[in-house]
């Protein structure tokens, strides 16, 4: 079986940052996954769930409201390993085109007062927030893009090596 994309990453590798994840060419229309990455797989703690699930609504709510993106905008969630987010879009620019738009989406989360659709209506676990959290993991993840902004790490993805045997059979770690 082909490994997708994002585990052909080297996760011992990565760094916090915004990276490619996957190009995906659908007929006339071209979407980009982005990998939001705020922590250091298998390195650091994970975000706190009800910290992800604030941060998901107050970003995602910010994005499909900004001006300049909200068109372009068609999905941002967590990551299954609490380590980031993902965000989709239409078109494909670099991740350096998203510094801007990633470190304003983590730096606006400082002067939300409320979570944005924490209804019984509006959300499948209205009681799992936490914004006191969710601006902290946002606080952290925002002057780290600050201090890093020049290095070209927090933009490319460390890519796993991979046996390949001289008739072409592929070898993958667990």
């Amino acid at each position: 079986m082909k490994l997708i994309q994002s585990f052909s990453v080297d996760h011992t590798r990565i760094v916090p940052g915004i990276f490619t994840s996957r190009v995906d060419h659908l007929g006339d229309h071209t979407v980009t996954t982005y990998d939001i990455r705020l922590k250091r797989p298998n390195r650091e703690p994970v975000i706190d769930v009800a910290a992800m699930h604030s941060l998901e609504h107050i970003i995602a709510t910010g994005l499909r409201n900004n001006p300049e993106w909200k068109d372009e905008v068609i999905y941002w969630g967590p990551m299954g390993c609490l380590t980031g987010f993902y965000l989709i879009l239409k078109g494909n620019r670099t991740p350096r085109e998203l510094y801007g738009l990633v470190l304003g989406a983590f730096k606006s989360v400082a002067d939300v007062q409320e979570v944005p659709g924490t209804t019984p209506r509006s959300c499948g676990y209205y009681r799992m927030h936490n914004l006191d959290m969710a601006k902290w993991y946002a606080e952290e993840f925002a002057a780290y893009l600050e201090a890093n902004a020049e290095n070209s790490d927090i933009f490319e993805y460390p890519k796993a090596e991979r046996l390949v045997t001289d008739d072409g059979q592929h070898f993958f770690d667990s």
